[in-house]
């Protein structure tokens, strides 16, 4: 009880203050402060909400004796939605707050972990800048490979304030800590103010190249007289080190001055992506619920209005997001739908715990109605080409595929009807029924394309497309030239 009362107090103060200080201060899709200068432009494109839902009960928990849950992370890897967020196990680690994860087929669960309701993946590293505490999870998956961004705490005071670490992985379980286990985002120390959470909250996404992180800091010039506040960095590589940029009034620059812009004047708040709508959208939590505020991709202004997830709410939100932070793409309606939904504690008892599942889905935009959002939304669907063949969209063009049969073992889904936008994308290849497969010592199999390079496919796609296969070496397979994978 004691240790349970010093983490609200101190350890990780923001998780428990600072969704006091949203509820006190949030109504319903508030404007963002930004410095002068960058003053978001008027709404132009209205949306339209519906499908509300929410999960009947508790989605994700660590189980009996786990005193909170809270600050989940939803990834959806593959077939399996997994979950990453904060709670505490006994005997594990430092006491103080762990990360545990669990995964589940559906997003109302139920989500387990080895049989159990959740395993612990991640916790504190004694004599670390995060000795006793790591949380506030955010994990993309970038190349194969896992990154976990999170708040960590030496102990349960503030003399230097949280900071912000990561970690990678090869399987979202066994974590190793990069830029050799030391803070990556440490607080700015621009203002002092009564809140001394510091540096932490973070969330993270993948996006043309660059890793973008958002944060709390408490210490920042451009927070609030609370604290709240979420600032913008982005680099090159995961561990932020290289060509590092702060957005500021006057866009992103080179990092290093003071953080004097915030995009949303909250705490606890998760991000993502959407190509659908060619913007950021920002959750973050309101009197009412969880907001969404949409801004472009350089952070002029707002393309749309904020929109509300409805419902109880402690603590969070996490967002449902694809591997690299990106909004998952509707399967029914890729043009006209995105779906909103969120993971987010709804009951202190007295830490915020209860985590349950809500959404909605936003209509009323064209989200392909340019070839560069076409292409972007549609990626790794197909569409009916003019010559009766079918057009798999696959990084910015076109791969042809002969047989529909074969088209649909490669994509999501194969559309009914012709996108315009798709017209004006290049045809890149095109692949034949019956064409020439071969096989990689290592099981690989690829068809080959009218130009004779190297497309990679499940190995059930060569016999659906009637192609004979043929086992090459090793050297010969290196030979080839490549195409592209199109495996999902």
């Amino acid at each position: 009880m004691v240790r349970r009362s010093l983490r609200r107090a101190a350890g990780l103060i923001g998780v428990v203050l600072l969704a006091g200080c949203t509820q006190v201060s949030g109504t319903p899709g508030p404007p963002p402060r930004v410095e002068s200068g960058a003053q978001p432009e008027r709404l132009p494109v209205d949306l339209h909400v519906g499908a509300d839902r929410s999960s009947a009960g508790v989605v994700v928990s660590g189980g009996f004796p786990a005193p909170y849950n809270y600050g989940p992370t939803v990834l959806q890897d593959g077939s399996q939605n997994r979950v990453w967020w904060c709670s505490q196990l006994p005997g594990i680690g430092p006491p103080g707050d762990d990360v545990l994860q669990a995964a589940s087929s559906g997003i109302d669960g139920p989500y387990t972990a080895s049989g159990a309701p959740a395993v612990p993946v991640f916790t504190g590293q004694p004599g670390g800048f995060d000795g006793m505490h790591t949380c506030d999870p955010s994990v993309l998956e970038v190349g194969g490979r896992y990154y976990l961004y999170y708040t960590g705490a030496a102990g349960d005071d503030h003399a230097h304030g949280n900071s912000i670490g990561v970690a990678s992985s090869p399987d979202g379980l066994a974590w190793q800590r990069e830029a050799g286990g030391a803070p990556i985002i440490r607080p700015a120390g621009d203002a002092r103010r009564d809140n001394a959470y510091g540096a932490g909250q973070p969330s993270a996404l993948y996006l043309d190249g660059w890793f973008y992180l958002m944060f709390t800091d408490t210490t920042a010039a451009g927070a609030g007289w609370n604290g709240a506040g979420q600032f913008v960095v982005r680099a090159r590589n995961p561990e932020f080190s290289e060509q590092v940029e702060a957005l500021t009034g006057d866009g992103f620059r080179p990092a290093g001055g003071a953080r004097s812009r915030s995009v949303v004047d909250a705490f606890s708040a998760d991000w993502m992506w959407v190509p659908a709508l060619d913007a950021f959208a920002i959750a973050h939590q309101t009197a009412d619920g969880t907001t969404i505020t949409f801004w472009d991709r350089d952070f002029t202004g707002h393309p749309y209005p904020a929109v509300l997830i409805p419902g109880p709410w402690q603590e969070g939100p996490g967002l449902v997001r694809g591997p690299g932070g990106t909004a998952p793409v509707s399967t029914s309606d890729p043009c006209g739908t995105v779906s909103l939904d969120v993971l987010r504690a709804t009951a202190s008892r007295p830490s915020p715990t209860d985590i349950r599942h809500f959404g909605i889905d936003v209509t009323g935009f064209d989200g392909c109605a340019t070839p560069q959002r076409a292409a972007s939304v549609l990626n790794g669907f197909a569409v009916p080409s003019p010559s009766r063949t079918v057009d798999v969209l696959h990084d910015g063009g076109k791969v042809r595929i002969e047989r529909r049969s074969v088209a649909e073992l490669l994509v999501a889904r194969v559309l009914d009807r012709r996108i315009t936008a798709v017209d004006e994308l290049p045809v890149v290849a095109t692949i034949g029924t019956g064409a020439k497969a071969l096989r990689a010592p290592n099981g690989d199999v690829a068809l080959l394309d009218d130009r004779g390079r190297l497309w990679t496919v499940p190995p059930e796609v060569a016999a659906a497309n009637g192609s004979p296969v043929t086992d090459v070496p090793q050297p010969e397979w290196d030979s080839r030239p490549r195409g592209g994978d199109l495996r999902r």
